[in-house]
């Protein structure tokens, strides 16, 4: 009976020891699951990993030292579809990345697919359709079900003979450079991005907020922040970001806000007592308002935008290709405005494409 589960440190390092793996740079296919939707503290809940014939899973709950995971990954060719989450759990539990990582959506796209999901490719070079009724699972519960190991073992099991596929198609098509650029780029941008910053708190649509209506946003994120703890839920499950939103401006206009009728008595009664803190607090603790650069839109900048985008749309549309895999709008607008470096801003196959007019 082929493995399926490794559930213990002793098998996880027998296993990545003695089944083959042991090459300079294997060659393997990742996924992971999290519990996102259904606790407070995201945790990595799961790992799909596939290599030669072999197709299993690895449990993190179960295993308290990853470690031989992580060492055996630092030497691997990983493959994952959609990296980016999974290169973010990865990071979080080792502190560092595989070198090489591979990306089945990125070489899809560039291959001018439209629809690239996971189960969108399998049923396009494999005939085969995935069933979809664990994408929500909480992943955090054991044991598994024998469906939801069938589920998981599925977000793997076609990875590495796609990879050849894909492969394949983008040296025919002369664009497998493309593909190793867009992949390292990829992996560049988890590895540099920040996370745990201090002003988690500025969500999207308080940009404009003087600094009192931020002092209560900061208060009605710390609170919601600390509800969700208490419950050990998601926090969108205490209150949504259009909440948070809502109610800071009704705070700070010091009107009555009305609470979701299920809140329990105690969750009411901290809340209760924010007005007050937020008062008490001193005016020059109240957060400082964010000042944006405006950009200066002439006709000028304007007709270089226009232009930039029409080079873009036009070597897209001969590609077969989405425009934004080339440069993205916000991107050209960077560089029309004089702010962004285009050998900065774009990848080598990018600028080769664009060849980038004069005066731009």
């Amino acid at each position: 009976m082929p493995l399926t589960l490794i559930d213990t440190p002793e098998a996880l390092v027998s296993y990545l020891t003695t089944s083959g793996l042991g090459d300079a740079k294997p060659i393997c296919a990742i996924d992971t699951e999290a519990d996102s939707l259904h606790r407070h503290r995201e945790s990595l809940c799961l790992v799909q990993f596939a290599a030669g014939e072999d197709c299993l899973l690895i449990d993190p709950l179960a295993i308290n030292d990853l470690s031989a995971l992580g060492t055996f990954l630092e030497r691997a060719v990983v493959w994952m579809h959609g990296a980016d989450y999974d290169m973010t759990m990865l990071k979080r539990e080792f502190g560092s990345l595989p070198a090489t990582v591979y990306d089945t959506q990125i070489g899809a796209r560039l291959l001018g697919v439209r629809r690239f999901g996971l189960g969108d490719l399998v049923l396009h070079y494999f005939g085969i359709e995935l069933a979809k009724a664990y994408q929500k699972a909480d992943w955090g519960k054991r044991p598994l079900t024998p469906k939801m190991v069938d589920y998981a073992l599925n977000d793997v099991r076609y990875l590495l003979p796609m990879a050849d596929k894909i492969v394949a198609d983008l040296r025919a098509k002369g664009r497998y450079e493309w593909f190793e650029q867009s992949c390292q780029a990829a992996r560049k941008k988890v590895l540099e991005r920040e996370e745990g910053r201090e002003d988690v708190w500025r969500i999207q649509g308080s940009g404009k907020f003087d600094p009192h209506t931020l002092a209560c946003l900061r208060a009605l994120w710390y609170w919601r922040d600390n509800e969700a703890a208490l419950w050990d839920r998601p926090s969108f499950m205490v209150a949504t970001n259009r909440d948070l939103i809502e109610w800071s401006a009704t705070m700070a206009d010091r009107h009555t806000i009305a609470l979701p009728r299920h809140y329990r008595p105690d969750r009411v009664k901290r809340f209760s007592q924010l007005p007050a803190a937020i008062a008490a607090l001193p005016e020059a603790e109240w957060p400082a308002c964010v000042k944006l650069q405006r950009r200066k839109r002439d006709r000028d900048f304007e007709r270089k935008v226009e232009q930039l985008l029409g080079v873009r749309d036009q070597a897209a549309s001969a590609l077969d290709i989405e425009g934004s895999l080339i440069a993205s709008r916000a991107v050209l607008e960077g560089i029309a405005a004089g702010e962004l470096e285009p050998t900065t801003a774009l990848l080598p196959w990018q600028l080769g494409i664009l060849q980038l007019p004069q005066g731009v």
